[in-house]
């Protein structure tokens, strides 16, 4: 595997909304969602990094910071 590493740049919030939706994606095993396993595992992976970067998971209100992470990503409604 390559050494090569791909950077990506997430608000607190971005990170906060991917992480949930990430979560709710990977409990459901669902396979016919992959074209082949290595995407699930790469999902898999994405979630465990931003497991060990976010504390708010962990946090008692963590429903309620969702809530207000997803406002913050949200794009305008006209």
């Amino acid at each position: 595997m390559s050494d090569e590493k791909v950077n990506i740049e997430l608000t607190k919030e971005e990170a906060i909304v991917l992480f949930e939706f990430l979560g709710r994606f990977n409990e459901n095993e669902n396979l016919s969602r992959f074209e082949d396993q290595e995407e699930q595992r790469v999902l898999w992976d994405i979630e465990c990094i931003l497991e060990k970067e976010l504390s708010e998971p962990f946090q008692t209100d963590y429903q309620e910071i969702v809530k207000k992470a997803r406002e913050v990503v949200r794009d305008e409604r006209e």
